[in-house]
């Protein structure tokens, strides 16, 4: 016997959206981490100190910037081929 099939239909359905929403804080998470990990390497070559240098942080908007519209853009095209993989069938 499945797992699933010891609850109602109500319960699975909340049991699934409790899934999704914790599936996406993990890939915001991810995302964060590698966000976090290769602009840090990119931009922060100085010493550390408690402020960033003008040009590191000119430098980390810019890498974090384009992080966010590279994702974007890929994120917009594999929703167009799954929507013309949908409307093909």
């Amino acid at each position: 016997m499945d797992a699933n099939q010891k609850f109602d239909e109500a319960t699975q359905r909340e049991l699934q959206a409790f899934i999704e929403q914790e599936q996406a804080k993990a890939r915001v998470q991810a995302t964060t981490h590698q966000l976090t990990d290769m602009c840090w390497t990119k931009c922060v070559t100085g010493s550390i100190s408690t402020r960033f240098s003008s040009s590191e942080a000119y430098c980390l908007q810019n890498c974090v910037d384009r992080f966010l519209d590279t994702s974007l853009f890929i994120v917009k095209k594999l929703d167009e081929q799954r929507r013309s993989m949908q409307g093909g069938q």
